[in-house]
């Protein structure tokens, strides 16, 4: 077997009904780096930069126990999505200061990192991340 990782990139693929917001929350607000644009007839598609991207697979039980902790209760349905970011808290507010639903503010977790919960556009469940030091 080859040293080479057989998949190069994963990439999220979300269809939003209100495509102009959801570039301009993820883009302009988030900060993800825009790599490219595309246009089809009537339609169009930006791909943005989400740093490392890693697949995380939990069972259902520790699926709960990740919102137990995050939130207080089961909230997310079968796809989260999670970035890790500098300031969990800071960038919290600006989501939620462009739109974004928050479910549950910044928590200090068992594994040591500093989550929030939020609804954004393009009908997602972001948590958002600090790892934090000791």
């Amino acid at each position: 077997m080859s040293d080479e990782p057989a998949v190069r990139e994963l990439r999220l693929v979300v269809t939003a009904d209100d495509y102009d917001a959801a570039l301009h929350f993820y883009r302009d607000v988030l900060g993800l780096a825009e790599r490219g644009a595309f246009a089809s007839e009537g339609g169009r598609v930006t791909i943005l930069e989400a740093g490392r991207a890693t697949l995380e697979l939990t069972d259902p039980n520790h699926a709960a126990f990740i919102d137990d902790v995050e939130v207080g209760r089961r909230v997310a349905g079968h796809v989260r999505v999670a970035f890790q970011v500098d300031d969990s808290a800071a960038t919290t507010a600006r989501l939620a200061a462009a739109g974004a639903e928050v479910i549950a503010e910044p928590t200090r977790t068992p594994w040591n990192s500093l989550n929030s919960r939020l609804d954004a556009p393009g009908a997602l469940q972001l948590t958002l991340f600090t790892e934090l030091d000791g």
